[in-house]
């Protein structure tokens, strides 16, 4: 159970990182997924170059959405360490070679791969959305709204914060 969970928000979080991007929907200014930083980043961190993609959006990410959320509230950018020691495992081991190797090509592609994640889907709220308890994280429901307030948002061009109180 405990390594599902992981796996799905470690997806949730490339893909939404993916998303964010500026190619794609620039809730961030980075570009970390275009050809010209894989190039920039191979030499420098040549046998953790993908580590390195991970941690630069998952940096961009955390900064905006702590920007715009309470202090002591959790997203899925910023976790409890617990949780996001047990994320940089499973982003070095093979489930995180796996999600790499299968990241989309596209926006369309990364789309349909959070709709997956999204089940039902939900409404669009813009801004900061409580989705939950950190307690309830690895639940179902918990993990699917936050794809689903995602979801929505990229679809509507719009900016969503979805967040777990403590």
């Amino acid at each position: 159970m405990k390594e599902s969970y992981l796996a799905t928000l470690l997806q949730m979080r490339l893909l939404v990182g993916f998303l964010g991007e500026r190619a794609q929907c620039a809730w961030w200014p980075t570009a970390f997924h275009e050809a010209s930083s894989r190039l920039f980043l191979e030499p420098v961190f040549s046998k953790t170059s993908r580590l390195a993609r991970y941690h630069g959006v998952l940096e961009a990410a955390r900064r905006l959405h702590d920007e715009h959320l309470s202090v002591g509230s959790y997203h899925l950018f910023r976790l409890p360490e617990e949780i996001e020691q047990d994320l940089h495992a499973t982003v070095q081991g093979r489930v995180g070679e796996e999600l790499s190797s299968q990241a989309p090509q596209g926006k369309e592609a990364a789309l349909d791969a959070l709709t997956r994640l999204a089940g039902t889907g939900g409404t669009l709220n813009v801004g900061p959305t409580a989705v939950g308890s950190i307690k309830e994280l690895d639940s179902t429901d918990t993990l699917e709204a936050i794809a689903a307030a995602y979801l929505s948002a990229f679809a509507q061009n719009a900016r969503t914060y979805p967040y777990l109180v403590g």
